[in-house]
């Protein structure tokens, strides 16, 4: 869920040239590494702006560049472009993005469980009531797969559903009453609709069904990490602490990301609270986890089959030491 970059128009260009580079020291020499965003800025990229605000990522000779996307989620494009070293994936666009071909590889995992659920409004109370009702997609493969695994773990006929296309307006046609539930991530949409005082059920895909797996990655290309792997693995022990330190330290961080996508505090940190969970442990990438998900794309007909999770992910690119 989420915008999705046009993965098929980047996948023809993807390459980032090499460019080799070792550690440097910190401060005023450190080395850039450009992560591109999927998204509008939000707590689940805490631990990003958290390394850049308290300079997590100088102290380990490396200058954090945050990319934000203008219109709609452009990472792979950037990656495609050279223009970023790290982006922020949707874990099923890493898939699909690899089924047609790019050698992307995950280095680490910015969330450990799915964002994506259903968002509902009274008098649906669970899934199999959204059964004969509108239901708003974006018209992303992900998302009748959401749907379904959701519908269909709640005993319900996944065929009866209303699904209508409302792009990314999950939230206003939720307020206005223009549909009964809707695909949406329920640590943006979720949240937002509550601060607004809108009354919601939240029907989370891994509470019906589907396995927890990490819903944004972190990816590059292969071609990028065997050039720079010692670059990369110090921005993500950047990421990692920078993680650390907005659990510990929240307001800095909320500030941060306030200001950068021009959100209410008091939104982004009630987003903050929400993900919390999902932000431990930091980065890692769980193997175990990775091999459902994948089962997960193939099951319901968002990958044609199941990804080689061995070289869709290299388990080596995060450092182990917290240093």
């Amino acid at each position: 869920m989420r915008a999705r970059t046009a993965i098929a128009c980047a996948l023809t260009a993807l390459a980032v040239p090499g460019c080799g580079s070792s550690g440097s020291a910190p401060g005023e020499h450190a080395k850039p590494v450009t992560v591109a965003l999927d998204f509008a800025p939000n707590a689940a990229h805490a631990g990003i702006y958290a390394a850049r605000a308290k300079r997590l990522d100088a102290a380990r000779g490396v200058r954090l560049a945050i990319r934000v996307p203008s219109a709609s989620t452009d990472s792979l494009k950037l990656l495609a472009a050279g223009r970023a070293d790290l982006a922020v994936v949707d874990i099923h666009d890493l898939g699909l993005a690899r089924q047609q071909g790019a050698d992307l590889v995950g280095v680490a995992a910015l969330v450990q469980r799915p964002l994506a659920s259903v968002l509902a409004r009274p008098p649906v109370g669970r899934p199999r009531e959204l059964e004969d009702r509108r239901v708003g997609v974006t018209g992303l493969p992900s998302d009748d797969a959401v749907l379904r695994a959701v519908v269909e773990g709640d005993g319900g006929d996944f065929a009866r559903v209303r699904r209508v296309t409302i792009g990314f307006s999950a939230v206003p046609s939720l307020i206005a009453r223009k549909v009964a539930g809707a695909t949406a991530f329920w640590n943006v949409e979720g949240v937002t609709l509550r601060q607004r005082g809108v009354p919601i059920r939240e029907f989370r895909v891994d509470d019906y069904g589907a396995p927890h797996y990490p819903e944004l990655v972190l990816v590059t290309t292969r071609a990028a990490l065997d050039a720079k792997r010692d670059l990369i693995g110090r921005a993500l022990s950047a990421i990692r602490a920078g993680t650390e330190a907005a659990l510990t330290d929240p307001a800095p961080v909320v500030d941060a990301i306030a200001s950068a996508s021009n959100a209410d505090a008091r939104l982004v940190s009630a987003e903050l609270v929400a993900i919390r969970p999902a932000l431990t442990p930091p980065l890692a990438l769980s193997r175990t986890a990775l091999e459902r998900w994948a089962r997960f794309d193939a099951r319901f007909g968002i990958l044609a089959r199941a990804p080689d999770v061995a070289r869709a992910f290299d388990f080596e690119a995060l450092p182990r030491d917290r240093g």
